[in-house]
């Protein structure tokens, strides 16, 4: 297996359809060694559920087969590669590599859990796609890197996307989880960052790509989010437990959890593989992760004495199946018995190559012995070398910098060079204020270093065979100790010190409900916070009984803004973080939809208003009784009229659902849907206006709020001449004039049933309240004399 040791993606795809619209997934992550299998009907014709997953995986290779399978009016997953994933490798494999039977047989194999804890038995006939894919995904991998995958050493799941929140493509963007849709604020030098970058804490690879995958998919499972909800309590609360994690943590090399991979493939025809002359990367590798895996297990004795007091579910669950297990103990004894006692593990390129060459134990190897007298001689004659140059060409400052690329070079400040160099040196370049060249003989001295470095490898490599079969017997407990060491690093570095960092009081643990309200006090926008601390709080409430909120205001008060924070609010507290709220209560959040922003599409040929269509499509085709819905401006972008009607139909659409749903728009005609429709509240931002100019407050208030002639207001601003404003205005009075005469009256209406739909609202609070009995008495008495006061007034 070829090294990977950025943070780029290391996943290969397999894609197949039917005719049924029916896709299989089957996601094979080369680092982790883990098979994700997913089969789903596509609701979308532009296969918006598939474009979601593969911006979740971002995939370094898609297979799919060459013949197009999909239903009428579907492009087909071949060419959804070639659009939406212009820039990853497409690979089209024959037919008959996706076969299912093989795929099946091959995952009862592998799968490091039996085939009957899978649910593979039963759910055989309903993932026959998903195991299609897996059978050319794992085929092609054998093929292409040259290696077999140890029998029952992978970690499978089924369907793992759709056991999490679903949040589409076009929503990831909106939002700004993972990428900021603009790099800096406007009129400021601060960079704007997205919600992934402000929780970029993690010290690890696998923690970063953890965080990202929580993020994309965050959980649904109450259990599993208050447990991680628990932690991140014992955490706030032991201080010493906290930095004693952090610091355990650091003991880990940042690549743990790529060493497993190395452990989980065997290489075909291993004894030609080895002795080849071109396999001195590959053995170079397996030793660095034999040298990597030594020093993790040297690391776990610090955790485990850090890990014993803890109270809650989850890091007692990490000391039982860590710290307790004897197979770690077991694994490094068997290293211990080859691997010399010093050898660390290190990211400094030469060290690294000198514990690779001294890894074995002295007097294992003659061969090998006589590979490190070579390697050592070739490296004492280099440094010899730059201290001749240093001398014969009064070069004091000269030093000799190693990288694994070029080797050993010169590197010599600017400054000390008068005029030309000597011709001696060759292949010179500048590098800053650094001159960087070689010589004829420091190449020659490289190269016999190399290569003696290579055979210390070829020798290493031959003896640590058996080693490295006797270590894959117990692969299993090396992947639970690399998922373990990634959710340690995303709960410590990143939740626990993101929440350390802020003011006490400004992050609150969320309460979760199966059937209750979407409730948030004082809730502040994540992103924004990290960039300025005198955000204006705001809070949304939302339940069976009023499941949707209508947010009108100006131009520029905040309505994007404030969606966009309750969405992300929402992520945050599933995936088992605290958010910035004085306090809140949510249900969990099946799925988010959002339709905000306006641009056209030219890739589709689509306009500004076609592709708002097609997102709202969407949304409507797919939205469920637990969906959470942010719509900024529907159909702003056609005629009024058009755009009204459609606007008022969406409503009344999800207004039957009990979705929840937050709408942001500026025509004031939509908030008689309260006057028809008691769940609907309406909301609006606070907004003074002073001698023609607004100040916006950026609160949000309850009612509705008529801010006249605000957008005309903007335009004098902007620079319109006075006498096209003043004609605007004189056109518009007399078109609101008789609007809001007839909004007037349909507002008396909608006062009386208003209040008595709010006592039922509050009921149906007071139900899932955990109050005490004279509490809710006292919330009862309040309740009935505001309804009575309300209506004394109206009368």
């Amino acid at each position: 297996m070829e090294d990977d040791t950025g943070e780029r993606s290391s996943f290969v795809i397999g894609l197949i359809e039917n005719r049924a619209k029916e896709v299989g997934v089957a996601a094979f992550d080369l680092r982790s060694a883990s098979l994700h299998l997913s089969q789903y009907i596509e609701t979308s014709s532009s296969y918006q559920n598939t474009k979601t997953l593969l911006q979740f995986y971002e995939p370094m290779a898609i297979i799919v087969p060459p013949n197009k399978l999909a239903a009428d009016g579907m492009v087909g997953v071949s060419q959804l590669a070639d659009g939406f994933c212009s820039s990853t490798r497409k690979v089209i494999m024959n037919r008959g590599c996706f076969d299912d039977t093989r795929g099946a047989v091959l995952v009862k194999g592998l799968a490091a859990k039996e085939p009957s804890a899978l649910g593979l038995d039963s759910y055989y006939k309903q993932y026959y796609l998903c195991l299609a894919a897996a059978a050319a995904t794992i085929k092609w991998i054998e093929a292409e890197k040259g290696v077999i995958v140890v029998n029952h050493s992978l970690l499978v799941t089924f369907n793992g996307s759709f056991d999490h929140m679903n949040i589409d493509a076009t929503s990831v963007q909106n939002l700004e989880i993972i990428e900021p849709m603009h790099s800096s604020l406007l009129g400021t030098n601060s960079k704007k960052r997205s919600l992934f970058h402000m929780l970029k804490t993690t010290r690890t690879i696998g923690g970063t790509r953890l965080l990202r995958a929580n993020l994309l998919q965050p959980l649904k499972d109450i259990e599993t989010i208050n447990t991680r909800l628990n932690c991140l309590d014992e955490l706030m609360s032991n201080e010493q437990l906290f930095f004693g994690l952090s610091q355990a943590l650091r003991k880990f090399p940042k690549e743990t959890d790529r060493v497993l991979c190395h452990f989980c493939f065997k290489p075909k025809r291993v004894t030609n593989e080895v002795l080849a002359s071109d396999n001195g990367r590959r053995n170079q590798i397996m030793i660095s992760s034999i040298i990597l895996l030594k020093t993790a297990l040297d690391a776990l004795p610090l955790l485990s004495q850090v890990l014993k007091e803890a109270k809650s579910c989850l890091l007692g669950n990490v000391y039982k199946s860590i710290c307790e297990n004897e197979k770690y103990t077991s694994i490094r004894n068997r290293i211990g018995e080859v691997i010399d006692e010093d050898v660390l593990h290190t990211r400094v390129p030469f060290v690294a190559r000198t514990q690779q060459c001294f890894a074995l134990k002295a007097g294992v190897d003659g061969l090998l012995d006589m590979a490190r007298r070579s390697f050592c001689d070739t490296s004492e004659a280099i440094y010899d070398l730059a201290n001749k140059y240093r001398e014969d060409f009064r070069l004091p400052n000269l030093k000799i910098p190693f990288n694994n690329r070029k080797g050993f070079y010169f590197s010599i400040p600017q400054k000390d060079i008068q005029g030309k160099l000597p011709s001696k040196f060759i292949q010179v370049m500048k590098h800053g204020n650094n001159v960087h060249c070689s010589s004829l003989e420091l190449a020659s001295l490289n190269a016999r270093n190399k290569s003696a470095a290579k055979e210390c490898w070829l020798r290493t490599a031959l003896c640590l065979e058996a080693l490295m079969d006797a270590i894959r017997e117990d692969v299993s407990v090396l992947t639970i100790l690399s998922e373990v060491l990634c959710l340690l690093d995303m709960m410590v570095n990143s939740f626990a010190h993101t929440i350390s960092t802020k003011p006490v009081g400004r992050y609150t643990r969320p309460n979760f409900t199966c059937d209750g309200p979407l409730a948030i006090d004082s809730g502040r926008h994540p992103i924004l916070e990290s960039i300025n601390n005198d955000l204006i709080p705001n809070g949304i409430f939302l339940s069976e009984a009023s499941n949707m909120a209508i947010v009108m205001g100006p131009n520029m008060s905040g309505k994007s803004t404030y969606l966009q924070q309750v969405c992300l609010t929402v992520i945050l507290a599933q995936i088992g973080c605290y958010i910035p709220a004085r306090f809140a209560t949510l249900r969990v959040v099946d799925r988010i939809f959002t339709r905000m922003g306006t641009m056209d599409s030219l890739e589709s040929n689509s306009s500004t208003f076609m592709t708002e269509m097609k997102e709202t499509a969407f949304i409507m085709q797919n939205v469920s009784p637990r969906s959470l819905i942010v719509m900024d401006e529907l159909g702003r972008a056609t005629s009024s009229s058009d755009g009204f009607a459609v606007a008022w139909s969406c409503c009344e659409q999800l207004l039957a659902l009990k979705a929840y749903s937050i709408f942001a728009t500026h025509m004031e005609n939509l908030s008689e849907l309260a006057t028809m429709y008691p769940n609907v509240k309406i909301l609006h931002f606070d907004v003074d206006v002073r001698n023609n100019r607004m100040d916006f407050k950026f609160l949000l208030k309850d009612g509705l709020r008529h801010v006249p002639h605000y957008g005309l207001m903007l335009a004098g601003v902007a620079g319109l001449p006075s006498s096209v404003v003043e004609t605007a205005k004189r056109i518009t009075s007399r078109i609101k004039e008789k609007e809001m005469k007839r909004m007037e009256v349909n507002y008396r209406q909608y006062q009386d049933i208003q209040l008595t739909y709010q006592v039922a609202q509050r009921l149906m609070c007071l139900k899932f309240s955990d109050q005490d009995e004279d509490s809710l008495r006292d919330a009862l008495q309040d309740l009935k004399e505001s309804y009575l006061s309300g209506r004394h007034k109206d009368n």
